[in-house]
């Protein structure tokens, strides 16, 4: 299924669970494979952080969501106090990061890595648990959609940097949006949707969003 189905943003797809991370992960590393020997340190799409930075940054968020809500006694009003520290001083703060000898292929490993973990943790966490993020607390479903959500725009940013394609499922983007984002235009395409509401698109009729953007990790009431 393609970006391009007759799925608009604002239907109700259904919840966000552990195997789409699995997905947004598999379809990523699948996109990026091809580049396995190009030069990582352009700068991926818009932003100010390189290619290899960006997928430090993108393991470094599925690790942290996992930590998040992973505990048995989840905080839900404060982050986990691992360290963290930037290769340059442009770059991202992370914990997590590639050891640059193994090349891309290493770096995609850990990718992979960190979004089992994630997944993992969603699909074994009560959906009761709580987790503290800066967009506000969270339950499991959200870490997982957030993950996904870090996953395909990161991919995009990594791809646009690498001069690769990339366009993830209708479905798999609905579901994101319908979780984290209860502002996502009507009728809209959910790749494109994703892409404005990130910051990352244009919408017809819509003005480019600029600057900061967000997302709402409180669960949906039920």
């Amino acid at each position: 299924m393609s970006a391009e189905s007759n799925m608009s943003a604002t239907q109700d797809p259904g919840p966000v669970t552990g195997d789409d991370v699995l997905e947004a992960v598999a379809l990523t590393l699948a996109a990026l494979r091809p580049a396995r020997d190009a030069d990582w340190d352009v700068l991926a799409g818009s932003l100010e952080w390189t290619c290899w930075e960006t997928g430090e940054h993108l393991a470094d968020d599925l690790f942290g969501y996992a930590a998040q809500i992973g505990s048995p006694h989840p905080m839900a009003d404060a982050y986990v106090p691992f360290g963290g520290q930037r290769r340059r001083p442009e770059g991202p703060v992370n914990t997590i990061t590639a050891d640059k000898s193994a090349g891309p292929a290493g770096l995609l490993q850990v990718i992979e890595a960190c979004g089992g973990l994630l997944a993992a943790v969603a699909r074994v966490t009560p959906g009761s648990a709580r987790g503290e993020h800066v967009f506000g607390a969270s339950d499991p479903e959200g870490f997982a959609a957030m993950g996904v959500i870090e996953t395909l725009v990161h991919a995009h940013d990594m791809t646009s940097g690498l001069g690769l394609d990339f366009v993830p499922p209708a479905d798999l983007c609905a579901r994101t949006l319908h979780r984290l984002f209860p502002d996502a235009p009507e009728g809209a395409e959910p790749w494109a949707a994703l892409l404005w509401l990130t910051g990352r698109g244009e919408l017809p009729g819509r003005e480019r969003v600029v600057g900061k953007w967000r997302w709402y990790g409180a669960p949906r009431a039920t």
